[in-house]
């Protein structure tokens, strides 16, 4: 299957064996839904999908509780949104989400990254044509009614639908996501996965070797504990 299925293969595994940087994201996503929204669930969309995410990641209750809890504190450290674009070798774009408390730190690593790897930082905006801002909902199929959901999912805004194994994988537009949240929550079906993602539009091919380079590029910026999402435009096929 080649050298970069070998490595994209490791680096799942990778993820899913380090749990507490998995919960630490997750923490940080749930304070900046809080901070921006309030403790409610009930009236904070943002919350609701970052605690139903951090479910179904398996994390404790009780981080989940006090992830709300610490955010809510009046002297609760403010964490700032800030993306980074630029290319990896061999071309290929990066898209780089973070959270972070200090920025002239997150900038100054995320530029050390790219660099080191032979790559190239760019100016804000500069990959908005390569890269979509897209709802992802994953919802497991087992003991659903295939055409019920489906029209559900039409109605409510769903520009794609995929079948992945026993889940269906639904796409719609970022001013849509809200939207099927919330006709999903009315309707009571279950979804596994909620987010935002950087989808492109255009994807790059490289040979395994030049993948193992980005590879190696995309783990390290992960590894950064003020990265919460990395999205390129490397094919994967």
């Amino acid at each position: 299957m080649g050298r970069a299925f070998e490595f994209r293969r490791a680096r799942k595994e990778k993820r899913w064996a380090n749990m507490a940087r998995t919960f630490t994201r997750l923490g940080r996503e749930i304070s900046i839904a809080v901070k921006q929204g309030g403790p409610d669930q009930e009236t904070n969309p943002r919350l609701r999908a970052a605690v139903q995410n951090a479910k179904a990641a398996n994390m404790p209750k009780d981080n989940v509780e006090n992830a709300i809890k610490k955010a809510s504190a009046k002297d609760a450290a403010d964490l700032a949104e800030v993306n980074f674009e630029g290319y990896a070798p061999h071309g290929v774009a990066i898209w780089v989400e973070t959270a972070t408390d200090n920025n002239t730190r997150t900038v100054a690593n995320i530029r050390s990254y790219f660099n080191k790897a032979g790559g190239a930082l760019g100016t804000t905006g500069s990959l908005e044509f390569i890269f979509e801002r897209k709802g992802v909902f994953t919802i497991p199929t087992a003991g659903v009614n295939r055409d019920d959901l489906e029209m559900l999912l039409i109605e409510n805004g769903a520009e794609d639908i995929q079948e992945q194994e026993d889940d269906l994988i639904v796409y719609t537009s970022f001013t849509d996501f809200i939207t099927m949240q919330r006709a999903l929550e009315a309707a009571n079906v279950t979804v596994s996965n909620g987010e935002l993602r950087r989808i492109p539009n255009s994807t790059v091919t490289v040979t395994d070797e030049q993948a193992e380079d980005v590879i190696k590029l995309i783990d390290r910026i992960e590894e950064d504990d003020d990265v919460q999402n990395v999205f390129h435009n490397m094919n994967d096929n």
